[in-house]
Order: structure tokens, then sequence, then C-alpha cells
């Protein structure tokens, strides 16, 4: 099991990731409001500016401080080792 940062010291299981989207789009902004109210949001910016929605296999939601294409480069990185 590989893990990869998402920003402050904060880490998710590679495997466990299904989607990582930009937080700019009404559906995902309605996702991560269900989340809230479900219990299911786990906010990891430290209080910074929300640039990456991660949708997890557990349907956790999953908002980061860093760049959704910075975590798909590290995805993508992973892979290739």
């Amino acid at each position: 099991m590989k893990f990869i940062s998402i920003g402050y010291g904060s880490m998710v299981s590679s495997g466990r990731i299904v989607a990582v989207c930009s937080p700019e789009s009404a559906p995902v902004k309605r996702m991560v409001s269900d989340a809230k109210e479900n219990g299911r949001l786990i906010d990891v910016t430290c209080g910074k500016k929300t640039k990456a929605v991660i949708v997890t296999d557990s349907d956790h939601i999953i908002l980061s401080a860093i760049s959704a294409e910075a975590i798909s480069e590290k995805l993508s990185g992973e892979e290739s080792e």
C-alpha cells in the first residue's frame, strides 16, 4: 500500500483514490456539501484555499490545499515506480 502526500503532513492511500477534482464546478460543490452533512468530509487544508477535492472508494471526500494537477503528478509518478 502506497501513500501520497496531500499537503501539510497529510497522506492518503493511493489505492483508495477514485477521483481528483477541481473544487470549482457546481456538482463537486454539491458533493462536498453532501459529504459535510453526512460526516464523510475530511478537510486537510489547514485553513488554506481548497485547490483539490479527492474522492475515495469509501465515499469519503478529502479537501486538499495542493492542486489537482500536483496530486495527479504524484499518482502518475507512483505508477511508474
